[in-house]
């Protein structure tokens, strides 16, 4: 059975995140999501027909434009140029990963219902992100308050019809990918274009790249601190679960509960009492090198 991660569903927390980019799964909105996506964007069209005074972003130019009122006819076209304008960030080309985590966060955040988007135009994130569609992003470069506006025009740029994007090993139009799978460009509606610039998706995918490594990193270091320990001969005691829960410290439970996993079923770890480990520095070294004086 295909697995699928459904978005929206529920919160999105990192072990989701690893699962979904290291085990290839596929992703579908929820039909949650669809439900409060669909209704922000009723909510918002709604309020448009009857709203007589200006809303910024939507019916205003931006910045120093704001007293610029836009004719319905070019709400569309305001929201598409933004994404054009700030597609800027230079710089080296970043990994597909982050790429591939910032959809992933962008598609959760949209998902929650409070942005106004269509769920045509998150459908379609999805769709670049299943069939390994992942536009170019550069890794320098950026403006406004949120701080990865550029980064995100670069996404997002595919969904309008323009930009490249890696696509089968190869950096392709993205017109030529839309035709091979007979899509059209998303047409955005108002207040689209700063609904997928504003986040901070570019730094975060950063952010749970590193935590992602980190947590692989210690996994590793308690492996080879376990080895080391079998290798020196030295007491499992010092692991011992009810010494740890005396702190209230998750990782070092993790890190004790790893070690007594890695070395069950060893013959050569010593498990008889030790009154080394209660030792004061220096001296507790010796729980784990046991036998350390006969070899200075």
């Amino acid at each position: 059975m295909k697995n699928i991660y459904y978005i929206g569903k529920e919160d999105l927390t990192i072990d989701d995140l690893e699962w979904i980019i290291t085990g290839n799964i596929k992703v579908e909105l929820s039909p949650e999501a669809k439900e409060r996506i669909q209704r922000c964007r009723d909510y918002l069209d709604k309020k448009m027909e009857t709203e007589t005074e200006p809303i910024y972003g939507i019916t205003t130019g931006f910045g120093s434009l704001c007293n610029h009122t836009i004719p319905n006819d070019d709400l569309s076209t305001l929201q598409e140029n933004l994404v054009k304008s700030h597609a800027c960030s230079v710089g080296e080309e970043v990994t597909p990963l982050i790429v591939k985590l910032m959809f992933l966060l962008k598609a959760h955040a949209l998902s929650l219902g409070y942005s106004g988007v269509q769920v045509v135009t998150v459908q379609r994130m999805l769709d670049l992100f299943n069939n390994d569609i992942l536009p170019i992003v550069y890794d320098k470069g950026s403006l406004g308050a949120s701080g990865d506006l550029a980064p995100l025009a670069n996404l997002f740029l595919p969904l309008i019809g323009v930009g490249d994007v890696f696509y089968k090993g190869q950096k392709r139009d993205i017109g030529t990918v839309l035709d091979e799978f007979g899509w059209n460009p998303i047409r955005l509606k108002s207040k689209e274009g700063l609904a997928l610039l504003n986040g901070t998706q570019f730094m975060s995918a950063h952010g749970v790249y590193a935590i992602m490594k980190a947590e692989r990193l210690t996994k590793r270091a308690d492996l080879i601190a376990a080895i080391a320990l079998d290798a020196y001969d030295g007491h499992i005691e010092p692991f011992d679960e009810r010494l740890h829960m005396i702190r209230p410290h998750p990782g070092q439970l993790e890190t004790s509960r790893n070690i007594r996993k890695f070395l069950a079923g060893t013959s050569t770890v010593s498990r008889s009492p030790s009154p080394s480990i209660f030792w004061p520095s220096p001296w507790r070294s010796w729980a784990i090198y046991p036998n350390a004086a006969r070899h200075s």
